[in-house]
């Protein structure tokens, strides 16, 4: 009974978890999968919401309002790493090493302190916990709500003519030009939505966690990465609205994996190798696959591509 009552409390605590980096990991898809490019901006523009939700907070602004403003700034941060990269020519990479750089120095000046506590404040929580609720079940309400929105949005959004630009640049550059699409004007759309959801999660996580911390950005992109991985590995071939839900059920799926190596003492100093280890174990599972004949019981990746 108690290894039962454990358990159900690791995905109490994985569903609230994730259900916040699911908005992180669905702005990190946009850029890697939509965009097909690798940006390390998320680093800088998570810490970034965070940082400027927990201000908002502390100076008296609505925690919606907060949080929104949290996502202008992830906006704002993709608008420079996209500026870099298409006006400026430089490579991706270095164009989110560079402002994921400088957002570190703006970050702490907006904050004023390496952390700010949010302990007594209200947060976007509060209201479902007024209600009766215990704090994982308001995280995990709240996390629905914030994760069936931007993934409505994002649906209604890629269903534009604009939209479609935007995942016809990623598909086929050369094409897209060839087709009268503006592709850096795509580009700097898809940089900006990806790190305003990125920023977003960190608004929301730095609410459920009581502080901000300038330090908070550090692997998140792994974290993005994984999820997005464990979805693919799991739920092969799906549409792009439906690859939007499994990415939110492999982010708790992650969290899961990670409360569970967790339990065996591991400590909390090694999360980030935990991290990384489980990245490394989903991409390997293709190969795995393939070197030991299991593709009927292993689902196909991204494309039907081992």
């Amino acid at each position: 009974m108690n290894l039962i009552n454990t358990f159900f409390i690791l995905i109490q605590s994985a569903a609230s978890q994730g259900m916040l980096w699911a908005l992180l990991a669905i702005g990190v898809y946009l850029t890697f999968r939509i965009l097909d490019i690798a940006d390390l901006t998320a680093e800088g523009s998570f810490p970034l919401g965070a940082g400027i939700a927990a201000v908002s907070i502390t100076n008296g602004l609505s925690p919606f309002t907060a949080s929104l403003l949290g996502f202008c700034g992830g906006l704002a941060a993709g608008f420079v790493s996209g500026i870099l990269h298409t006006k400026f020519k430089i490579p991706a990479l270095l164009a989110g090493i560079i402002t994921m750089t400088g957002l570190y120095s703006i970050t702490n000046r907006i904050m004023g302190a390496p952390n700010i506590a949010l302990l007594g404040e209200d947060t976007v929580f509060t209201w479902f916990q007024t209600l009766g609720l215990t704090k994982n079940t308001a995280v995990i309400c709240t996390g629905l709500l914030f994760a069936a929105v931007v993934i409505l949005l994002l649906f209604l959004f890629f269903r534009t003519e604009i939209g479609l630009a935007v995942r016809a640049t990623g598909d086929n550059l050369a094409m897209s030009e060839a087709n009268g699409i503006n592709t850096d004007n795509m580009k700097l759309i898809g940089y900006m939505i990806s790190n305003g959801c990125i920023a977003l999660s960190g608004s929301l996580l730095a609410q459920n966690n009581g502080f901000a911390d300038l330090n908070s950005g550090v692997g998140t992109i792994v974290i993005g990465l994984a999820s997005i991985i464990i979805a693919e590995v799991l739920f092969s071939n799906k549409s792009l609205w439906v690859r939007l839900i499994t990415i939110v059920i492999g982010a708790i799926l992650y969290r899961l994996i990670l409360a569970i190596v967790f339990e065996f003492n591991v400590e909390a100093s090694d999360s980030k190798l935990a991290s990384a280890i489980v990245l490394v174990i989903c991409l390997s599972l293709p190969q795995i696959r393939t070197k030991l004949g299991l593709q009927k019981f292993l689902p196909k990746t991204k494309g039907g591509q081992s």
